[in-house]
């Protein structure tokens, strides 16, 4: 299996709701930074996995809808609790609606499969990832 991995970052503001969350559940930032994996079991005809600077373009457009944002005011948010293994998944549809559209060009048809990780800090960080349909 073959795959290419692009980074960008982003920072939010949110809180949580129920006490596992102790003091996360009143207001607080975070900056996140986002590896985006996508992986094909071949190579395209140009010897590609996907169009880098495409992917790149990509991750950081779906992540500028976020960037700077009160995640609490996004009304497709309301009443979740955006924990980076949620908003990892989040990532992971808008870029997988991206592929569909042909945004991340044509070797992007050719994709199975997408690991979207986010980095809270030096020492944890959380991820979704899935096969992406056929």
């Amino acid at each position: 299996m073959y795959s290419l991995n692009v980074r960008e970052h982003f920072m939010i503001a949110h809180s949580f709701k129920g006490d596992i969350f102790g003091p996360a559940q009143g207001m607080h930032g975070a900056t996140y930074i986002v590896d985006l994996e996508m992986r094909r079991p071949q190579l395209d005809s140009d010897g590609l996995v996907v169009d880098i600077g495409l992917a790149s373009q990509s991750l950081a457009a779906v992540l500028a809808e976020l960037n700077y944002k009160n995640l609490d005011e996004v009304p497709e948010f309301a009443g979740k609790n955006t924990t980076t293994e949620f908003l990892a998944s989040v990532i992971f549809d808008r870029i997988a609606k991206l592929i569909k559209q042909g945004k991340l060009g044509p070797a992007a048809s050719g994709l199975t499969s997408l690991k979207v990780t986010l980095h809270e800090s030096h020492v944890a960080w959380a991820a979704f990832e899935a096969e992406l349909p056929a």
